[in-house]
């Protein structure tokens, strides 16, 4: 009897299989949030719209606690209210640390890239130390809307070009490249469409750009070259620096420099110096080298 009892509740009245099949949603939410922890931020957002476990799933502190940066309380502290962060889950916090949030003045920026969790720095114009800035009749800081600063710096003209840069900060753990994000010439909209003036562009292909880049704990990075592609702007490699130590406060310097005074340069627009995970840092390069970019 038992066996008929057990037969009867396997196979369907036809006796063609089993009437209740297993299926996705039986799965254990705890295991399906131990598959989802080994994913990228977007697989497992993707994969949270599939049915109610793996919604449920998806929202485990643990896993998105594992995307965060190992320091994230540091840069919760340092840039975000902690009160709007206090009792959130960690879903939460993640995708608010994924928007850009201002600090010291709002020169400054941080957030985290959303498809790898990894921490980004801007720094603005404003927050740079450049050579004549105050002197109108080299320098003047234009409005617009293709900074997230929504201003940059823009020279005319002079013969001494220097640009220096400083950044504190935890960093967490692992390697970082830095950027200057530059474009020759002026941009501006004129019915609706994008124009470049290109009338100051000079000086820039006689001798090249240095970069200089040092840390705190004695690394350095030198690279140089020749500023192009008007219109455009383009991401300039600075140099790659490492972080071994996430809970000290680490600096870097960074420069830019064109100090030959035998010939003026001008009609450059500078918007803003940018750390990235060197991850990141790499695809900037390889879109600049499918652009003709540097």
């Amino acid at each position: 009897m038992g066996a008929n009892l057990s037969c009867a509740t396997l196979c369907d009245t036809n006796g063609e299989g089993p009437s209740s099949k297993p299926r996705l949603g039986d799965i254990p939410e705890s295991c399906l949030a131990l598959v989802l922890m080994h994913l990228d931020p977007p697989d497992i957002c993707k994969l949270a719209r599939l049915n109610r476990a793996f919604h449920g799933a998806s929202s485990a502190d643990f896993i998105w606690e594992s995307k965060l940066p190992s320091n994230y309380k540091f840069i919760c502290e340092k840039v975000l209210d902690e009160k709007t962060v206090v009792g959130l889950e960690k879903k939460d916090v993640y995708a608010r640390m994924c928007r850009p949030h201002p600090f010291d003045g709002g020169t400054k920026e941080v957030w985290l890239d959303k498809n790898t969790g990894g921490a980004c720095f801007s720094i603005s114009s404003k927050g740079l130390s450049i050579t004549g800035i105050d002197d109108r009749r080299y320098w003047n800081h234009i409005s617009t809307e293709e900074s997230r600063f929504h201003t940059v710096a823009y020279l005319q003209q002079i013969w001494w070009f220097e640009i220096d840069g400083e950044f504190e900060f935890e960093f967490p753990k692992g390697m970082y490249s830095l950027f200057f994000r530059l474009q020759l010439g002026r941009s501006s909209k004129r019915m609706g469409r994008r124009v470049c003036n290109s009338e100051h562009i000079h000086g820039w292909d006689i001798k090249p750009v240095r970069f200089q880049l040092t840390t705190s704990d004695g690394q350095r990075a030198a690279s140089k070259c020749f500023l192009d592609n008007p219109g455009n702007w383009v991401y300039y490699r600075v140099g790659d620096f490492v972080v071994d130590r996430p809970s000290e406060l680490m600096k870097i310097k960074f420069s830019m420099t064109q100090i030959d005074c035998t010939h003026t340069k001008g009609g450059l627009c500078v918007d803003a110096a940018f750390v990235y995970p060197s991850s990141i840092g790499s695809e900037i390069c390889k879109m600049n080298k499918l652009a003709g970019q540097h």
